[in-house]
């Protein structure tokens, strides 16, 4: 009978073992990597690494002037688990694990997975660091447990921290986490926004990879700071009402040789058969999915900034990239599942037990997929066949509604249906409408520059884009610099182009931007049925004159009409069939001259005159302005019957979507 070996120093119990290895530990970042502990009354660093193709393994650093062999860790039998203790290892040494693989003698020096800091690159070895910190955001949290997560309004600011903006009198560096929060925290409280969303913090080597490369999936970017310093951003947006959703890649991971890939001598984290281990978009690598010891590394990471860095969410990039074994692959380069399906059933558990076990800890977060495709129910709960996550970014609409505003007006009649479809469709899940950084890179050109038309008509069209986007059913998301018109496309190594802000016409954007995101959150009709027929209705696709007009509601009846004239002609007496008579409110109107339009449309109040049109019983005569988005209030109306609700009212109770 063989003897179980047990190092002197641990923090892994049986039952993390026992976790770790069915795939189920959500906290291994606790057990594994580098933890300061006293031993003996002797201070030290206890080291542990999941290895179980390695015939030795040592850690090397600063602690040892980096001799190999100098602190050998202890194989724990049966287990693939190396551990062992560095007496007098301190805070802010810099370390590694030197690797003798059993296969071929292969001998590598690795940086630690569970590393939770890095030395910035070119650089990379793991540093020993304590994730202590004082918190100051409980209000926003106690908040954040007491209100509803779909019902809540909900306006993302996308964000890529190496651009946003840099110090120019410092060779244009870009600024650090605790630089970043005041500035930051400044501009999208006053435009308005919920939320900001940052592009991955995770540590990554390569900067023009804009994160989504990452080699250290419990340690933020060296390159900004401290984790401490991160936490500091995290909080003090927090302590000025704005949530924070991060970027978070379990897709795949870069081949670097100091990270994942081929990690002990064998292809240990990924799959060794190319056809289901690289990802010939990315030129990486892809997790094993079916492996227990992997997915219980990413259930943990997930579970890691949830926790320890209090962020409000996680948007979980490159989904339909693990749903299907065959995505972007030809006939012959991929294998089939067992059933013979396409679909990546390892993946797909995967995405189930991280959403379960995240909104189980925390049912007010919110778990977003980047989801391409039309897989099913991806934002409905595991328990009903769905993926479990909250919402789902509907890149369709983006697509659509960019390839129509980039068409001359005198065209969009012939194209209203990629204005109008997203109707047929829009509560199949719980939508995000994004217009994320994907869509100004790569020659793609800013939004602004996406838009038809001379240099009044592109700001008309951008401003007519950013109400309809706010006033259709789903969560908003708008990448930096569209705010203000950014006329030049987004330059990871460059910086926004601030000085527009200047200029009227680019201020009166960003202007109009702070007007939506106001009427947004005042207004319930805007955010409080996102996700329910209820709340939405249609009212006129006129394809002859491009005027497409629907109505958002709330739970209690309350309705705002939104009308868009997509040409740049005027319409004059305009007749929109209501059924509340009595006054109208005109709430947004995105061709207001403080906005850098022409000042066309209805001042003051609006009452309507009894006179049956398209089946209902008053009108109202309205002026549409050109290129132009409107928003009118209805007199207060009585509350919906409580069936009209429909899924939105169980969710709310609920508090999960």
């Amino acid at each position: 009978m063989s003897t179980v070996v047990r190092p002197t120093v641990s923090l892994l119990g049986e039952q993390d073992v026992h976790l770790f290895n069915e795939g189920t530990h959500q906290r291994a970042y606790e057990k594994f990597g580098a933890h300061r502990v006293v031993h003996e009354g002797q201070p030290g660093v206890v080291f542990a690494l999941w290895a179980p193709n390695a015939a030795a393994v040592s850690v090397v650093g600063d602690f040892n002037d980096w001799v190999v062999g100098a602190h050998p860790l202890l194989l724990r039998t049966g287990t693939g688990i190396w551990e062992g203790f560095v007496p007098g290892a301190e805070h802010g040494q810099k370390y590694k694990f030197d690797i003798l693989s059993s296969e071929l003698g292969y001998n590598v020096s690795k940086a630690d997975p569970y590393g939770t800091f890095f030395e910035a690159a070119p650089d990379t070895a793991s540093i020993v660091w304590d994730l202590a910190y004082e918190w100051g955001d409980g209000e926003w949290l106690e908040r954040r447990r007491n209100h509803s997560v779909t019902s809540a309004p909900m306006s993302i600011y996308e964000v890529h921290l190496g651009s946003w903006m840099r110090v120019a009198r410092e060779a244009g560096r870009s600024l650090g986490y605790r630089e970043l929060a005041k500035p930051l925290a400044d501009h999208v409280e006053r435009l308005g926004h919920t939320h900001v969303e940052l592009l991955p913090v995770m540590e990554h080597p390569f900067f023009g990879s804009w994160g989504y490369q990452v080699t250290g999936y419990f340690a933020p970017s060296s390159r900004y700071g401290t984790p401490q310093d991160l936490m500091h951003l995290v909080d003090y947006l927090h302590q000025r009402g704005i949530g924070v959703i991060l970027d978070w890649v379990p897709a795949h991971f870069p081949n670097d040789a100091h990270a994942l890939g081929f990690f002990d001598g064998t292809h240990l984290y990924e799959h060794a058969d190319p056809r289901k281990g690289f990802h010939p978009d990315w030129n990486s690598l892809i997790f094993n999915y079916d492996r227990t010891e992997v997915r219980s590394f990413l259930l943990s990471s997930a579970m890691f900034w949830l926790e320890v860095y209090h962020a409000d969410g996680l948007r979980v990039d490159g989904v339909a990239s693990m749903l299907y074994l065959d995505y972007s692959r030809a006939e012959g380069e991929w294998l089939p599942n067992e059933l013979g399906g396409r679909e990546n059933l390892g993946a797909i558990s995967l995405l189930r037990n991280i959403n379960e076990a995240a909104l189980l800890a925390r049912p007010d977060i919110h778990m977003i997929a980047e989801e391409s495709t039309s897989f099913p129910m991806v934002s409905r709960p595991t328990e009903l066949g769905g993926l479990g996550f909250g919402m789902k970014w509907d890149l369709g609409w983006m697509h659509d509604t960019l390839t129509f505003l980039g068409r001359d007006p005198v065209h969009r009649r012939w194209h209203m249906n990629e204005l109008t479809f997203r109707s047929m469709y829009q509560f199949r899940e719980n939508f995000v409408l994004p217009l994320s950084h994907d869509e100004v890179v790569h020659g793609k050109g800013s939004l602004l520059a996406k838009m038809a038309g001379d240099e009044w008509q592109k700001r008309a069209n951008l401003r007519l884009l950013f109400a309809y986007q706010w006033a259709m059913p789903g969560k908003k998301l708008l990448f930096m610099g569209g705010e203000f018109g950014q006329r030049r496309e987004w330059d990871h190594d460059g910086v926004l182009e601030w000085e527009l802000l200047e200029d009227p016409r680019h201020r009166g954007i960003a202007d109009f931007v702070t007007r939506l995101n106001e009427v947004y959150r005042t207004t319930p009709a805007l955010h409080e049925l996102d996700f329910a027929p209820a709340g939405y209705e249609w009212i006129l696709g006129d394809t002859e004159r491009c005027v497409y007009a629907f109505a958002r509601i709330d739970s209690a009846g309350r309705r705002v009409v939104v009308l868009l004239n997509l040409t740049p002609v005027p319409r004059l007496e305009w007749l929109l069939a209501v059924d509340e008579p009595g006054v109208w409110v005109e709430l947004v109107n995105s061709d207001g001259e403080a906005y850098g339009g022409s000042g066309v449309g209805n001042p003051g109040a609006l009452t309507t005159v009894a006179l049956p049109l398209h089946g209902k019983r008053h009108v109202l005569s309205l002026t549409l302005p050109p290129l132009a988005a409107l928003y009118l209030r209805a007199p207060d109306a009585p509350p919906l019957p409580e069936s009209a609700h429909g899924n939105a009212g169980r969710r709310k109770k609920r508090r999960r979507p």
